[in-house]
């Protein structure tokens, strides 16, 4: 402090010597200017007066001697000439003053000795004034780093730690009280909150009446309550033992059984309706669609509907769409979740959505697709590039963009000149292999099945080809179903019909050329264990030897290839009525089969439907012993 002191007291001895030596320069300047002017305003007027009459002599008396001698003060000065003017400079802020304008010039004798007197033009003189201001010169600055240093009073010094603990404990007690404040403020906001929502809110009869009759309540009351109801689904079973073996799930050779998991049935949908088709979701295991036909005893409901029913949803479905026709047939978008699409009897092709209301968000028109009853749907392609295939009794394959229903983007017409009546082809059922999208094989009412391409391929041409024909049975073929994907058994499917048999083909290379002359291929083995006409047959999507079967006595079979080829099994009484459709969950554990009665049935196949290591070899054998016995 002591150092900082003396560097301050420095600079203020400097500064008051800079300022002594600027005041000094300044008297001495004006010093110097007084004397300048003072020296300047002496002038000899008598000098000056006597020079005058020695250059112009006696000469008359102008108008301005008449009027009075001019009077020149200290501080006049006139202005002579003959032929120039002289001007007597005076100091700074002299004043000199003009007399009255004078006469005009006097013509004088003037005596020379030389001659005579020659005339002389006598000037006269005029007095003017003007006014000389001393400006003073202009200070120079000079830029000097000490005299910009900012002056520290010596008075100010270092806070006491005292009062700085003061201050700092000042501004906690501020906060702290603020703080409180704020507290006290949120306490009692909630205290109100609670208050208000304590407070019971009556609602008028019309007030009541109005909410209760809204779209949007009941809307929400429905959402709320399917929710509800799939929280309260709990199949676990409180009185199980586990020390005895339950009854029912296995027979004397040890053998798993068929068990019932659900039966779903709704008076609102199902009553007088039969379930015309059954397919399960790809995305949502647990959802299921049903396809139901006209109830005759209610011709003011829609002609068709689709339900489609949750597993853990018991006794009503989640969504229920409805159509202007009969639904022959209905599938899930593998590759939309949301859409579901269907087949009617009119010939139309039908989407919903799960997340629009009932009626159909698109559907083809009554002309320009199909006019007959469509029986047969197929989503193929991949995620990116996919189409509906459909085929219906008129011999029409369309495929359709599903977001256009507007008119086919492919259409092809079925046609056999050798039929002695008609050349159309009347398609009941179709499906492709695996990962086939330009070849496939429909079943027809005449109870013949016939490969078809799509487009133009080597040997072969776009359409049906009637020479390689899978003829074997005697009445419609009703289903027809290619095996799922396997390396070599991808060419093996099954076709139902109402000849009350189940047949096992092998179909013919698609890149394999036609024939030139007709031939009918043989199938693999013949299943005749039937009372009545079998409605469908579908493999399982696990097991490579088992299928199920659903003939019209409302029996469900299962069949294992490499256990016995002549009786299923496992055989359950579904229905007492006929079962038309069946549909295999994705894991291959749930089959669903659609009655007549409009009951859609779940069992669990259980270990039936599990695959063993050596399951594949055993059916390679066995189809091995089959096609040797041709």
């Amino acid at each position: 402090m002591e150092r900082r002191r003396e560097e301050l007291e420095k600079k203020r001895a400097k500064l008051a010597e800079l300022r002594r030596q600027r005041e000094e320069r300044n008297r001495a300047s004006m010093q110097e200017r007084e004397q300048q002017g003072a020296e300047g305003g002496k002038i000899n007027t008598q000098d000056i007066n006597d020079l005058v009459n020695s250059l112009v002599g006696e000469r008359a008396r102008s108008p301005l001697s008449q009027a009075g001698a001019a009077t020149v003060s200290s501080r006049e000065i006139p202005v002579l000439g003959r032929d120039r003017s002289i001007l007597s400079a005076t100091s700074a802020g002299t004043k000199v003053s003009s007399p009255e304008p004078a006469a005009a010039a006097t013509a004088v004798q003037v005596a020379s000795p030389l001659g005579p007197p020659a005339a002389r033009t006598v000037p006269e003189f005029k007095a003017q004034s003007m006014v000389i201001f001393d400006f003073a010169p202009q200070e120079k600055i000079v830029y000097s780093k000490e005299v910009q240093t900012v002056d520290i009073e010596p008075e100010q010094s270092m806070l006491a730690e005292e009062e700085v603990e003061r201050r700092v404990q000042q501004i906690r007690e501020k906060e702290e009280r603020a703080r409180a404040a704020r507290e006290e403020e949120r306490a009692r906001r909630e205290a109100e909150a609670q208050a208000r929502e304590a407070e019971t809110r009556r609602l008028t009869e019309e007030q009541r009446e109005s909410i209760l009759q809204s779209g949007d309540f009941a809307a929400f009351l429905e959402r709320r309550a399917l929710v509800v109801e799939r929280a309260l689904d709990e199949d676990y079973d409180i009185m199980a033992d586990y020390t005895r073996e339950a009854a029912g799930e296995t027979t004397e050779a040890g053998t798993a059984r068929l068990a019932l998991a659900q039966a779903f049935h709704d008076d609102r949908v199902s009553r007088n309706r039969a379930v015309m088709d059954v397919a399960w979701s790809t995305r949502f295991p647990e959802l299921m669609a049903a396809a139901y036909n006209r109830n005759p005893m209610a011709p003011n409901e829609p002609d068709g509907l689709v339900a489609v029913w949750n597993m853990h949803l018991h006794e009503r479905p989640e969504f229920v769409f409805s159509a202007p026709s009969d639904v022959l047939r209905v599938t899930f978008s593998d590759f939309n979740p949301h859409v579901v699409v269907g087949g009617a009897y009119s010939g139309q092709i039908l989407l919903w959505d799960t997340r629009a209301r009932a009626l159909p968000v698109l559907k083809t028109p009554l002309t320009g697709g199909h006019t007959h009853p469509v029986y047969s749907l197929k989503v193929v392609g991949s995620t990116n590039a996919h189409q509906l295939i459909s085929a219906s009794t008129d011999g029409l394959v369309c495929a359709w963009q599903l977001d256009m229903l507007a008119q086919p983007h492919e259409a092809l017409e079925l046609s056999h000149p050798a039929h002695l009546r008609t050349d159309e082809v009347s398609v009941t059922c179709m499906d492709f292999a695996d990962n086939e999208t330009a070849a496939f094989v429909v079943g027809t009412a005449e109870g013949v099945a016939y490969p078809v391409n799509r487009y133009d391929r080597a040997g072969c041409k776009a359409g049906l080809n009637g020479f390689d024909a899978y003829r074997a049975h005697a009445a419609p073929i009703n289903s027809l179903a290619f095996h799922p994907p396997a390396a070599d058994l991808a060419d093996l499917f099954l076709t139902a019909s109402s000849d009350w048999t189940v047949r096992l083909w092998r179909a013919r290379p698609a890149a394999k050329p036609a024939s030139g002359v007709p031939a009918d291929i043989k199938p693999l083995h013949v299943f005749d264990a039937f009372d009545d006409y079998v409605y469908d047959a579908r493999w399982s999507p696990t097991h490579p030897a088992v299928f199920a079967t659903a003939d019209g006595t409302g029996r469900l079979a299962l069949w294992d290839l490499t256990h016995d080829l002549e009786l299923p099994r496992q055989t359950v009484v579904a229905s007492q009525h006929a079962l038309n459709r069946l549909a295999w969950d994705r894991p291959g554990r749930r089959i669903a089969a659609g009655g007549v009665d409009g009951t859609v049935y779940v069992y669990e196949a259980g270990d039936l439907a599990s695959p063993h290591p050596d399951d594949h070899a055993k059916l390679t054998r066995t189809l091995s012993g089959l096609a040797a016995g041709l």
